[in-house]
């Protein structure tokens, strides 16, 4: 990626930034592995995420959140420290249902970065990464309006 390691925003910075945005805080998102390019992200089964009362399933839009999020850390990991990104364009493809009680992880991982844009491909799993949930890509806007770390500081 193009930015200098003493230019980008620190990883343990990016990670307590998001973990105390609200939506995050509600939904009970974790970053549980930080790494230049890429974001591990975890989200605990708990009954309030349920979107299907008679089966007990996660509600899809706790994946999406889950994915956005983990796409957006992974972003904000290459690009210049003080630049901004908002999602620009998120699509997902549900795979299958999430099984109730269990964790769900999504993993995010940037693939391509130009000056204005930087591209991301992920996927949610429950017990394997061999067995998705969602596979997804995204693409999100450096230096828009949109969120930045160093605004919440």
């Amino acid at each position: 990626m193009s930015a200098d390691e003493t230019t980008r925003y620190p990883l343990d910075t990016i990670r307590t930034i998001l973990e105390r945005l609200p939506h995050v805080e509600a939904l009970g998102l974790r970053a549980i592995e930080m790494h230049r390019g890429s974001c591990l992200f975890e989200v605990q089964y708990a009954p309030h995420l349920v979107g299907n009362l008679e089966t007990g399933v996660i509600h899809g839009g706790v994946i999406t959140t889950l994915m956005d999020s983990a796409g957006g850390a992974a972003a904000f990991s290459v690009v210049p420290a003080g630049a901004s990104v908002a999602t620009l364009d998120l699509r997902i493809d549900y795979l299958k249902q999430a099984e109730p009680g269990k964790a769900i992880r999504g993993h995010a991982e940037c693939y391509r970065q130009t000056r204005h844009v930087v591209f991301v491909k992920g996927h949610a799993y429950q017990d394997s990464t061999d067995d998705p949930i969602a596979h997804f890509v995204a693409s999100f806007m450096v230096g828009s309006v949109g969120f930045a770390p160093d605004a919440q500081q």
